[in-house]
């Protein structure tokens, strides 16, 4: 990345797909920041910014790309993809990493499990500029997303009657609100809206705080 493209990401601030970090404490630390860019549209870190865009720099380059190496492959599950380049700001030492939307979400923290275990994993997702938990919804879709399981053919019932009912007045609704709804279980009211996501009938939104609410695709 050239130096006047840096200077750019820097001037328009942190984003969906860019976060400024003035540096990491730990690899676990910078696997989540990596792992929420791999889970939603890719994007870049830049290590040695602070949040108001001051250019500090990095002590040590090569320790800093030791820990991103290090994060990236071994507190990653599965391991991510990523490109790491070094440019020269005012005389200090910016580290830019490099995270392409992966193919093989959902990504999450290594926690040694064989098979991944939604009510176990942690997985983050981008919304805005920040890093949050996905939700066990958003995780499905992710899932689903990878194995290419849109739903092409789906049986409308009564309980998806009510929800674009209630979207019609409401515009919004979240998996607890469906469970009131209509009287059934949250996790039979997570299963439908993640179904109707996936057949594309509506849309998952997440707020800045990781919780959500879908909507009707207009």
């Amino acid at each position: 990345m050239k130096k006047k493209e840096v200077l750019e990401l820097i001037e328009v601030g942190e984003n969906l797909r860019c976060e400024f970090k003035r540096k990491f404490s730990s690899s676990e630390k910078i696997a989540r920041e990596m792992i929420a860019f791999a889970n939603t549209k890719g994007g870049v870190i830049l290590l040695g910014i602070d949040d108001n865009k001051e250019i500090v720099g990095v002590d040590s380059e090569k320790s800093e790309a030791e820990l991103i190496k290090d994060a990236g492959l071994n507190y990653c599950e599965p391991p991510l993809n990523f490109n790491i380049e070094y440019v020269d700001l005012n005389g200090k030492e910016v580290v830019i990493v490099e995270i392409p939307e992966s193919d093989k979400k959902p990504h999450r923290i290594q926690d040694y499990f064989n098979e991944f275990d939604i009510n176990k994993a942690k997985v983050c997702i981008r919304v805005n500029d920040k890093s949050v938990m996905a939700s066990k919804e958003m995780v499905r879709i992710l899932r689903a997303q990878t194995n290419k399981l849109n739903l092409k053919k789906y049986t409308i019932g009564p309980i998806e009657k009510s929800v674009f009912n209630f979207l019609t007045e409401h515009e919004r609704i979240s998996v607890k609100e469906l469970s009131i709804l209509v009287n059934i279980s949250e996790r039979r009211a997570s299963r439908t809206l993640v179904k109707l996501v996936r057949a594309s009938l509506v849309i998952i939104h997440t707020k800045d705080n990781g919780d959500e609410y879908f909507t009707a695709v207009v």
